[in-house]
């Protein structure tokens, strides 16, 4: 298992609202796996308004993009959004 903390941003937070319970464990089972092996659940890479490099995985019909920050040891879960709008 890694040390990486897991951190999710406020937004994200509210998108899970909306979704069924079935998904919202689907989910967040996937922000807990990826924290803990950031590089098998990284689909693709894509910059970010910055020019940063985040990862993007897709799970099921979504698509997480998430950023592993390995100086601070965090896993950061920045956005979630339907797959077919990455």
């Amino acid at each position: 298992m890694s040390d990486y903390k897991l951190l999710v941003a406020w937004q994200v937070i509210e998108f899970l609202e909306k979704r069924t319970p079935r998904e919202r464990k689907q989910l967040r089972d996937r922000f807990v796996a990826i924290a803990e092996w950031p590089a098998r659940y990284s689909d693709f890479k894509e910059a970010d308004a910055t020019g940063r490099q985040l990862d993007v995985h897709i799970c099921g019909r979504y698509a997480i993009r998430f950023w592993e920050d390995f100086a601070d040891r965090h896993l950061k879960i920045l956005d979630v959004c339907f797959a077919d709008g990455v």
